[in-house]
C-alpha cells in the first residue's frame, strides 16, 4: 500500500481474522504487517433468513466479534480487526466449501454447464477503534464448459476442497477460467482494492475526530 495510509496502518495493531494462508499472502504482499488470529466461529446461519449479501456480511462480521472475544480474554485490544467469508453463487444456488468429494464434483459441474457466469462475494467486516464497517465485493467469473472425464479429474486433484464453490482460480482452476470481470483477489478470498479503500475512508474519517 502507499503513503500515506500504509504510514497510518504501521501505527497500528492489525488483526486478520482468518486461518486462509492465500488471505494472508494478498495483504502480506501489500506490505501490510499484521498478525492472524483464527476466529472460533461456527459458519452455520440460517441461510433462508438473509439474502447471499447478508449472509456473507453477517457471517464476516461474526468471525470478527469471535476474534475480538478471544483477544479480549488476552487483555488485547487492537486497532483493526478483519474478518472475511467468501462464497459462490450461480443463479439461485448458494456455494460455500464443498463437503466431500460429491458435492465438489456436482458443484464444478453446475458451475461449468450452466452457461451463466458464477460470482463470487466476499463479505467484509472491518472492526475500526470501536466501529464496524460492513461491506460486500463482487467478482464474475466465467467459467468453459469440461467434460464430464475433466470435472472428474480436476476434483480428484483435491484442489476444490476447502475452497468456496469448489474452486482456487489461483491454482488449476485457472486452466477452466476464461475471463473475469471485478477484483481477481476477490476471487481467492480477499478484495485488496475495495479493503484499502475502506481502511482509507477509516482513518480519515475517525482521525479527524
Amino acid at each position: 500500500m502507499f503513503n500515506p495510509l500504509k504510514a497510518e496502518l504501521d501505527k497500528m495493531k492489525i488483526i486478520l481474522a482468518t486461518s486462509s494462508k492465500q488471505r494472508h499472502e494478498i495483504l502480506r504482499r501489500a506490505g501490510v504487517s499484521f498478525d492472524v488470529q483464527t476466529p472460533d466461529f461456527e459458519e452455520n446461519l440460517d441461510r433462508t433468513k438473509y439474502s447471499f449479501q447478508e449472509y456473507v456480511q453477517e457471517t464476516a462480521f461474526g468471525k470478527v466479534k469471535a476474534v475480538e472475544a478471544i483477544l479480549a480474554q488476552k487483555g488485547e485490544n487492537p486497532d483493526i480487526i478483519i474478518g472475511l467469508d467468501t462464497m459462490v453463487s450461480c443463479g439461485d444456488k448458494f456455494y460455500g466449501k464443498p463437503k466431500d468429494t460429491k458435492d465438489a464434483i456436482d458443484t464444478i459441474r453446475y458451475l461449468t454447464n450452466s452457461n451463466i457466469p458464477n460470482i463470487v462475494l466476499t463479505g467484509v467486516c472491518i472492526k475500526y477503534k470501536d466501529n464496524y464497517e460492513k461491506f460486500v465485493e463482487s467478482t464474475k467469473v466465467y467459467m468453459r464448459k469440461l467434460t464430464e472425464e475433466e470435472i472428474l479429474g480436476y476434483v480428484e486433484t483435491g484442489e476444490p476442497m476447502g475452497h468456496a464453490g469448489s474452486y482456487a482460480i489461483q491454482n488449476i482452476a485457472a486452466s477452466f477460467v476464461e475471463r473475469i470481470d471485478g477484483d481477481y483477489n476477490n476471487v481467492i478470498g480477499l478484495p485488496l482494492c475495495a479493503i484499502t479503500l475502506k481502511l482509507r475512508e477509516l482513518v480519515r474519517k475517525y482521525e479527524q475526530n
